[in-house]
């Protein structure tokens, strides 16, 4: 289906990750039609490519952005802060398919935590409870192993390594996860065939992504289109404020008008609210939605850090799903351990070029040398908890650097919170423990990557003052704006984000067919 530029009547969703793919998606299959305009190309299941640096140049996000703060990512990877998807299906081409539910006090971080140093704490405005239906839906919508009935993915040498080191040290629970990646056919999708390139799309489709388990879906309702290599440049508005159109540069860099009744900006943590600032006008002077001054402002990316271990004989850990196997009993409240919010250790594995890059980046010598020799030998976990959002931790609009099409480049500033660096200490110290109570000869804390979850930066706030979006990510300012990434987290909670973001997607498509029915939008 196409949909004519001067079609005043669609809803325009700016990216096509798991919030844009989703909404998108859902729209058109209630009826709804949409068009979601993606800045990258759209690579299928049979292009994707299983070798890590040629895939990472076919799909990752590598226009012009610039970096500042105490972050060890500005210094070891200056130019790339973030390492997300420019192509049908954004990150969930990328991602690893971890899927956990926040929980209940990760709602209310400012309730419960207390007033903490630095930090710019506030309750979302909506609780579990709220956004529990919608969790239910997208679990079966996307296969999330351990939920209806789906059994859980098989364990690899990585996960059985974590897995009896969790129970030396007395974890209650270590399992293969909660994962959007079939262990059986499911949905006209294959099971996970273990082939170990998740990170690179996965080749047989049984990890769950909008690519191909929702955008078909949309279009075959015949309200769906999709345009890829179309990067969104501004969003306009009339008189009243009122959103009406989105000027995108197509793959020739020619610059078009699609016409909206509605838009949904969904292009990651970054890109919207630089989209937000770069859409400034005579009525908006400081950017679209931004009456609070908040937009890019509380940028958290979650607590991160890797453990690698030696061991005297080989794991092989490149074998298997990349990420299916997890201990959460880090992940409670439990201040004593001298920080806040909580963390989860999940299996990891990388191949020996990423290995090279990120196992301690700028570091050479036998230490280096000695470490890649045993790489069969290695283990590895991802250690991923709750930061603490900062108002000064944000994304700007930089005031020399162009990109491609003349408009400001993205600043990403980020400084550690002592709550993050004291959860860090404490993650790499039980990541070290598990696996060194299964005979490790050497673990080796890794510093974070620029792979990520980028959260916050357009937050959910019931007052306008503090905030960008209210509870259904419609904008404060302007009701026919919406957010639909995470961007539009308020806290980030110790769980990987994509499950909440799809939920939240969900019921915001929801809500924005109620309202377009009853003519509000």
């Amino acid at each position: 289906m196409k949909f004519d530029l001067k079609d005043d009547g669609v809803v325009v969703v700016v990216g096509s990750g798991a919030g844009g793919g989703t909404v998108g998606a859902e729209l058109a299959m209630k009826g709804v039609r949409t068009v979601i305009l993606e800045a990258g190309g759209r690579h299928e299941i049979s292009t994707f490519q299983n070798d890590e640096w040629s895939s990472f140049g076919q799909m990752s996000w590598l226009d012009i952005r610039t970096t500042s703060g105490d972050w060890r990512v500005a210094r070891d990877f200056s130019g790339l802060p973030a390492w997300i998807v420019k192509a049908v299906g954004g990150s969930t081409v990328h991602w690893a398919g971890a899927s956990l539910r926040l929980q209940t006090h990760e709602f209310n971080a400012k309730s419960h935590y207390g007033k903490i140093s630095g930090a710019n704490l506030l309750n979302w405005p909506l609780n579990l409870k709220d956004i529990e239906p919608w969790y239910d839906k997208a679990e079966d919508r996307m296969g999330v192993t351990r939920t209806n009935g789906i059994p859980g993915l098989p364990g690899s040498n990585n996960f059985k390594v974590m897995k009896k080191g969790a129970d030396l040290l007395g974890y209650k629970n270590c399992h293969t996860g909660r994962m959007a990646i079939n262990s059986e056919p499911r949905d006209g999708r294959a099971s996970c065939q273990q082939l170990g390139f998740c990170f690179q799309g996965c080749k047989t489709g049984a990890k769950w992504s909008t690519l191909y388990a929702e955008i078909p879906k949309g279009e075959r309702s015949g309200n769906l289109e999709v345009r890829p290599n179309a990067q969104v440049l501004n969003i306009e508005h009339d008189r009243q404020g009122k959103v009406t159109s989105v000027v995108y540069a197509d793959a020739d860099g020619n610059q078009h008008t699609q016409k909206a009744r509605a838009v949904c900006v969904a292009g990651n943590s970054i890109e919207s609210p630089r989209l937000l600032l770069n859409s400034a006008s005579n009525m908006f002077p400081d950017g679209l939605a931004n009456s609070s001054g908040m937009v890019g402002k509380n940028y958290m990316r979650h607590m991160t850090g890797s453990v690698y271990a030696i061991f005297d004989k080989p794991v092989n850990m490149y074998r298997g799903t990349t990420m299916a196997g997890i201990i959460t009993d880090e992940a409670r409240y439990d201040p004593s351990r001298g920080f806040v919010g909580g963390y989860e250790m999940e299996t990891l594995s990388l191949g020996l070029p990423f290995m090279g890059a990120f196992l301690d980046p700028g570091i050479w010598g036998r230490e280096f040398s000695t470490a890649m020799d045993q790489y069969e030998n290695m283990a590895g976990m991802w250690l991923v908890g709750e930061d603490m959002p900062q108002e000064s931790n944000r994304i700007t609009l930089h005031k020399t650097e162009k990109d491609q099409y003349g408009l400001p480049a993205p600043n990403v500033h980020f400084d550690d919170h002592a709550n993050d660096i004291a959860m860090r200490s404490h993650a790499y110290q039980q990541g070290s423990a598990v696996y060194e109570a299964v005979g490790a000869t050497r673990t080796m804390p890794t510093p974070p990557y620029p792979s990520t979850h980028n959260l916050g930066t357009n937050r959910m706030s019931k007052l306008a003052k503090d905030g960008v979006v209210n509870r259904w990510g419609q904008a404060h300012d302007i009701n026919n704006l919406f957010v639909s990434d995470g961007s539009v987290f308020t806290t980030g909670g110790a769980e990987n984000p994509t499950l909440t973001i799809v939920a939240l997607a969900l019921r915001q498509a929801d809500y924005i067919a109620e309202q377009m029915s009853k003519r509000n939008i």
